[in-house]
């Protein structure tokens, strides 16, 4: 039997390296049929006059480009006629070489999944991979054959309005985000119907913008680049990502457009990535900006030698290279890697056996009013709601309340709840299609519950006109809710922030109607950390709901009924105050660390604000309660080769079942290099009925200690280490040390 499985493995692989190499004895044979005009026609991408996610080229004659092979992909090309029209022009081309289409999938196509932000907050990596699953079902069928997704930035900045767009603050949770969702974008192959290409975004740092500005510069030391922020790449091209993006900002002086260290010497390189680059919007002519390139000419130059493959939108390389090229400053060698990354790509979706193959109105029909489609969005909703606080055991609601009062400026707004970078389809009402939060609390509660609704105030300005119908309102009811919050567009790209409170004058509301000592419940939609001090001190329950997306009103009205137990844990440190940012749990240690929070004299602290955050990350609460208890180790020394298994007791010892996420993280004392005061190195997401127990079992190995040291080494020194158990990275249950031996 082993035989033959290992025959069918051998078999298995040459197979898919005849394949590969059909694939390439096919590009080869028709870069040779290319003129220079045409092989940088591929490497120029434009985007849809109709949808702007930037400052578009206004370009009179793009559709006789595109009959002249001069164009090589679209951008913002929506739905099955759009596209198929489009590639009808490619297919008039010479060679007949078809277009690809990119979209910004970010978090579901027609059906809208939580911001990815909000879904880190799942921690739950079979529901990340299922949202990006159903977004590619459905974009694929829709024309569409490559996403601008995953982004895979470490946010560490609350300011900058992209951490709605990644997976929070954290190396080892983000880079298994990353993961899952290019497996979920591409899943078993790119060619197969239901797959699109993923794009890693931004290549690289971009998350570490100065000030939290979008666009600005990154400056960062070469060890922090590869234990911080370079992983969560590394991890998406492990999962098999078919591109790469590259970001707008400039590190530590070198725009990463043009930057041969990022593209050429680690990912090309080092990482030995083999499927193509693209620019960010314009960002190959944006180093003329950025005082790098003198003008487009040596931004196209750049950026080539750099290992940029596709231009989006600055018309750099098709403006430039061929002349680049005949002044011998750009080898032709550079052009052909480029497009033959690019045609290799094309093969392996099937485009020259049918361009058309994607844009299938049956298909589209099929899988954009797939219920199950919507059922996945509300599991996954859930999934991503944190509640943050609950005294009193305020929630769950009761379904017996006679009546309920709801109130503030998101409570009966449909497409708020799709949040930043969704795509908006023609043809869909999205008053019908997304259930608002009105709509869900209708939904769930009898005919014996009435509700009562006022808006109270707008999220922005300072108009106060509502107040008093909403505490009219408020006074009728058994309980209050109150929907609050950023708009959709206040966090996003281009969404940047320096101040992160609550806009408007919500929270004067919120004050307003807690004085009326109803129970208050508190709803944040947000696409980032938020700082609401006096609703986080004086409300009894908070509830943050991020933006959830299509089945927004049922995920939140199941969570405040106890229909389903909130288990989300946050993916990012939430301030006190805009001062402490940037703010993260795994910080350094200094020489004089504060002992406690009453301590700031001499020490690292402020002198008016305590350190420590508003809510830690990992922070999350149930409506049962879980007991740690009982660890034990396997060792309490290992050596190189040698694992530690850690286990331990967790019971739930509440009335109701419900998910825990048991967080791992480890301390190394002393090294050659300071070291985090701690980091996650590991998570599992139980599920306990009430009652239950379960032994929880860990394994730590020396990657798990290991770490880059000044000479840039991945090594684990021996020492002392400290194992951490907790529900938080401020909640720790249990502990113990160990150490690493030679």
């Amino acid at each position: 039997m082993k035989k033959t499985t290992t025959f069918l493995l051998l078999m298995v692989t040459f197979f898919a390296a005849a394949q590969q190499e059909t694939i390439d004895q096919k590009v080869n044979a028709l870069l040779k049929k290319m003129t220079i005009e045409e092989k940088i026609g591929q490497l120029n991408q434009y985007s849809n006059d109709n949808s702007i996610t930037g400052p578009i080229t206004i370009n009179p004659n793009k559709q006789t480009e595109i009959k002249n092979g001069l164009v090589g992909s679209m951008l913002n090309v929506t739905g099955v006629e759009s596209t198929r029209n489009y590639q009808k022009l490619a297919m008039q081309s010479r060679l007949k070489i078809p277009m690809l289409f990119g979209q910004d999938v970010i978090h579901g196509y027609k059906t809208t999944f939580p911001l990815p932000l909000a879904e880190a907050a799942s921690w739950d990596l079979e529901a990340i991979e299922l949202a990006a699953r159903v977004a590619a079902t459905e974009a694929a069928a829709s024309g569409i054959h490559w996403t601008f997704a995953p982004m895979v930035d470490i946010g560490r900045d609350p300011r900058w309005g992209r951490v709605m767009e990644g997976a929070g603050e954290d190396t080892y949770l983000a880079s298994k985000i990353a993961y899952a969702r290019v497996k979920g974008f591409q899943g078993n192959k790119l060619g197969d119907l239901n797959s699109v290409m993923a794009c890693v975004k931004h290549f690289a740092a971009y998350g570490a913008a100065v000030g939290g500005r979008d666009y600005n510069s990154v400056d960062m030391s070469e060890r922090m680049l590869w234990e911080t922020y370079l992983p969560p790449f590394k991890a998406a091209l492990d999962a098999g990502a078919a591109t790469f993006m590259n970001s707008f900002n400039d590190l530590n002086g070198i725009p990463a457009t043009g930057n041969v260290h990022l593209q050429r010497d680690i990912l090309k390189g080092k990482w030995n990535f083999q499927g193509f680059v693209v620019s960010d919007w314009g960002s190959i002519g944006e180093m003329v900006a950025h005082g790098y390139s003198k003008d487009l000419k040596a931004a196209a130059l750049s950026a080539i030698t750099a290992g940029s493959d596709m231009d989006m939108e600055s018309v750099a390389y098709k403006n430039n290279l061929a002349q680049l090229v005949k002044e011998g400053k750009v080898s032709i060698d550079l052009v052909d890697d480029a497009v033959k990354r690019i045609l290799r790509k094309k093969f392996e979706l099937g485009l020259f056996d049918d361009p058309y193959r994607y844009s299938d109105e049956k298909r589209a029909e099929k899988a954009l009013n797939n219920p199950e489609n919507r059922k996945a969005a509300l599991e996954v909703a859930q999934k991503s709601i944190v509640l943050l606080k609950n005294e009193n055991q305020t929630l769950p609601l009761s379904k017996n309340l006679k009546t309920i009062a709801f109130i503030g400026p998101m409570v009966k707004e449909y497409k708020e709840n799709m949040g930043f970078w969704s795509v908006e389809l023609p043809n869909v009402d999205y008053n019908k299609w997304i259930v608002s939060q009105w709509d869900g609390l209708q939904n769930k509660v009898g005919k014996n519950t009435k509700l009562l609704y006022a808006k109270g105030c707008e999220v922005e300005g300072d108009n106060k006109d509502g107040f008093a119908e909403a505490v009219a309102t408020a006074k009728q009811a058994d309980v209050v809710i109150l929907s609050i919050g950023e708009k959709r567009d206040m966090s996003g790209e281009a969404k940047s922030r320096s101040d992160i409170h609550l806009p408007g004058v919500q929270e004067d509301l919120v004050k307003a109607i807690q004085a009326t000592g109803k129970p208050v419940v508190v709803l944040i939609n947000a696409g980032r950390p938020l700082v609401f001090n006096w609703t986080a001190d004086n409300v009894p329950a908070i509830v943050y709901t991020w933006w959830l997306g299509t089945e927004a009103g049922n995920a939140i009205a199941n969570v405040l009924f106890g229909d389903y137990n909130p288990s989300g844990k946050l993916p990012m440190t939430f301030p006190r105050e805009v001062g402490q940012i940037p703010i993260y749990y795994n910080h350094f240690s200094t020489g004089r660390p504060a002992k406690d929070e009453n301590q700031n004299n001499y020490v690292s602290a402020y002198i008016d604000l305590k350190n420590s955050p508003k809510f830690a990350f990992g922070h999350g609460l149930s409506y049962t309660k879980f007991d740690y208890s009982g660890m034990k180790l396997s060792s309490t020394k290992m050596k190189n080769n040698e694992t530690i298994k850690v286990s331990f007791q967790l019971s739930n010892v509440g009335k109701a079942a419900g998910e825990e996420v048991v967080q791992l993280y480890l301390k190394d004392k002393f090294g050659s290099v300071v070291r985090p005061v701690l980091e996650l190195r590991d998570f599992q997401k139980v599920k306990l009925n009430a009652g239950e127990s379960k032994t929880i079992e860990f394994t730590i190995d020396k990657e798990k200690l290991s770490f880059y040291n000044d000479k840039l080494e991945w090594t684990a020194e021996p020492g002392d280490f400290e194992v951490m158990i907790g529900a938080s990275s401020a909640d720790i249950k249990l502990k113990s040390d160990f150490e690493l031996v030679q």
